[in-house]
């Protein structure tokens, strides 16, 4: 079966009763639905229904923060992906106008009125309002009838997500009070309103959150707020939604500020996760990419696992992380003015710097006569984003984006699918460049 997803997956679909339906995730890449279009679901929402999955989002496609509509996409794997019609589209006169803002759309499905609830954060252009908003439907992708905007229990609430707990009570998690305080608040029976601040963590400065449950403890996992740049993102545990919530704790490398992420949604996989963020751009807010990766416990605690190319199989509630081939930048053939860097961040503590502006290294791969993913690491200093050229056997070059790494040779890798030759390969990084390139580490070749 042919796949039209060429920028997420190179894999044969399966059914969803497979017992080994198995896709590929590369987080970074350009993401296509089933029309080859660029998926617009940034500030993610994941509802399950059945066997299917529904990806509901901020369409960001008019490059402006402002409310174009909510997404809704349907998977049964979670890599393909067909964009339906808008779950809510924007309403003059209301909060929900194409003046207004509209993020982070969450779906639950109430059970008592059986029908679908979305709650999102409601605001105005300048961010002034800071409010809820709630809209309904009696089908996962809608069209949803908006109910309204407010402050819940009078309060702000910016970034938000939901929680649905075993025995149906829902739970609305905001920023609040400036975004100084974190709150988490019962919704009512129809989960159309808040009743109560269940617990709350005072002074943490908390957005984009997510709960993930697991053996009776809940896991709070959210970033502190940095505008449209990434941070560190945390965790939190309590026995209880409505208990004292611990210290935070790391869920990947602090100084990786998540892996250039920031989070959008939590997906239970099996007894692990898996962890749904965001790379803001905010120049290019509809070229925004995805930031998925295995959340794992078997270290007793939730931490990312970095994969670039991953598999999961949704069946069965499990991943595996692909393994490519590395080549060293320090083993290619430098050009012009690329210069040889030591670092004890890089891979064997050396790198090529100076690419761009005349400089390049060429690198010798093995490929399997087909396209493949080139996972580049690089460290780029600098506090906007860069990019590199590639090209294969002196053929014409693509541009990998590069964004910014942050100082002390942080190292973070970009995707790029390359069709290789059977057999040996010239890669060239950083020809024909007006501007300097990201200093480079290493590559790596995956086979898929």
């Amino acid at each position: 079966m042919h796949l039209r997803l060429p920028h997420l997956a190179l894999v044969s679909v399966l059914g969803a009763s497979a017992a080994h339906a198995q896709v590929d995730i590369v987080s970074g890449a350009r993401w296509t639905d089933t029309s080859g279009n660029t998926i617009q679901g940034h500030g993610a929402g994941i509802l399950k229904v059945g066997s299917t999955f529904y990806w509901f989002g901020e369409d960001k496609s008019a490059n402006s923060a402002l409310f174009k509509a909510v997404s809704c996409y349907t998977s049964t794997d979670l890599a393909t992906w067909t964009r339906q019609n808008d779950a809510l589209s924007p309403q003059s006169g209301t909060m929900i106008s194409t003046s207004n803002i509209l993020e982070r759309p969450k779906v639950i499905f109430n059970n008592k009125n059986q029908e679908y609830v979305m709650w999102f954060h409601s605001d105005t252009s300048s961010y002034g309002a800071a409010m809820v908003g709630v809209a309904t439907a009696k089908s996962p992708c809608g069209p949803y009838t908006y109910k309204g905007s407010w402050k819940p229990l009078g309060a702000d609430s910016r970034d938000e997500g939901l929680f649905l707990d075993d025995d149906q009570t829902a739970y609305l998690l905001y920023a609040s009070d400036n975004n100084q305080d974190f709150k988490i608040s019962q919704l009512d029976s129809n989960y159309y309103n808040v009743t109560a601040v269940a617990s709350a963590l005072n002074g943490s400065t908390l957005e984009a959150p997510g709960i993930v449950k697991r053996n009776g403890v809940y896991y709070l996992i959210a970033s502190h707020t940095s505008g449209w740049d990434p941070n560190p993102n945390k965790y939190f545990t309590s026995s209880s939604l409505h208990g004292t919530w611990s210290a935070q704790n790391d869920i990947a490398p602090p100084a990786t500020n998540t892996y250039f992420s920031q989070n959008a949604y939590d997906l239970p996989l099996g007894s692990n996760a898996i962890y749904m963020g965001d790379r803001w751009r905010p120049d290019l807010l509809g070229s925004s990419t995805y930031i998925w990766y295995p959340l794992d416990w078997s270290s007793g605690a939730p931490q990312i696992v970095h994969a670039d190319v991953w598999t999961v199989n949704v069946n069965a509630g499990t991943y595996s992380v692909a393994s490519g081939t590395t080549y060293e930048a320090e083993s290619g053939t430098r050009s012009g003015s690329a210069t040889l860097l030591t670092d004890s961040s890089f891979s064997g503590g050396k790198g090529v710097g100076y690419l761009g502006e005349g400089g390049s290294v060429a690198i010798t791969v093995q490929g399997q006569g087909k396209a493949q993913w080139v996972a580049l690491y690089y460290a780029n200093g600098d506090s906007t984003w860069r990019n590199t050229t590639v090209s294969v056997n002196g053929g014409s070059s693509v541009l990998v984006d590069q964004p910014n790494t942050g100082s002390g040779h942080v190292i973070l890798s970009m995707p790029v699918k390359l069709n290789l030759n059977q057999g040996s390969n010239t890669l060239t990084f950083g020809a024909g460049m007006s501007t300097y390139a990201g200093d480079l580490d290493k590559i790596i070749v995956y086979s898929s």
